[in-house]
């Protein structure tokens, strides 16, 4: 399973691709509006620093004008992914720049019929927000369950990019159920590291190599 970060901060960008397991980064409207700088320029940057999928997501609702924003987009890098929402306008724009040979993912899933729409316009990335499933009283592990099965049933190329990760167990789910990717939050990515047990064998073995260097 592959590692995304989901943030536009540029700091943590570098620190996670530091550690060696970074394999793209998604960004949206709200993340990029937290930074300082011109989002287009923060874009830019982000790309000089990861050389996987960088999404950038557009503004528009109408088809015309998300296709000629993911046009725009696109420039700025050739590792540029343009995020739609999976809206009946979305989708069209899905299938028009996957047919430019333009990669999509598309974002805000909430629902297996979404991702079964998505995956026959030609996305590179379905989006599923599990984290927001959980926060109204559903299952979000169960979305993705379900999309994993029916992508494999049908033999889909859509990579299932899981989203809206809250805790290291919804990484640990989406691996067991054979999700394609994790876009995790910096914070979280730190507390894949965090187990007590490993803390308090760490203090235990610098004691005891004390007590003999004595």
């Amino acid at each position: 399973m592959k590692f995304f970060i989901d943030t536009a901060n540029l700091q943590e960008i570098r620190e996670s691709a530091e550690l060696g397991i970074l394999d793209g980064v998604t960004t949206n409207p709200t993340l990029l509006s937290r930074e300082a700088g011109d989002p287009f320029e923060n874009l830019k940057k982000i790309c000089e620093v990861v050389s996987g999928p960088v999404s950038a997501e557009v503004i528009a609702t109408d088809v015309k004008g998300m296709v000629r924003e993911a046009h725009e987009l696109v420039r700025i890098a050739e590792n540029i992914v343009i995020k739609l929402p999976t809206t009946k306008e979305g989708v069209k724009a899905c299938k028009i720049l996957s047919s430019e040979g333009v990669q999509v993912n598309m974002t805000l899933v909430f629902s297996a019929a979404q991702a079964v729409l998505v995956a026959r316009a030609g996305a590179a990335f379905v989006s599923p927000f599990v984290g927001r499933i959980d926060d109204v009283s559903s299952d979000g592990m169960r979305l993705i369950e379900q999309i994993v099965q029916i992508y494999g049933n049908y033999g889909f190329e859509t990579e299932i990019l899981v989203a809206s990760v809250r805790h290291p167990m919804h990484v640990v789910q989406a691996a067991l159920m054979g999700a394609d990717i994790c876009t995790i939050p910096y914070k979280v990515i730190l507390q894949l590291f965090k187990h007590p047990l490993t803390d308090v064998g760490i203090e235990r073995f610098l004691s005891d190599w004390k007590k003999i260097r004595r």
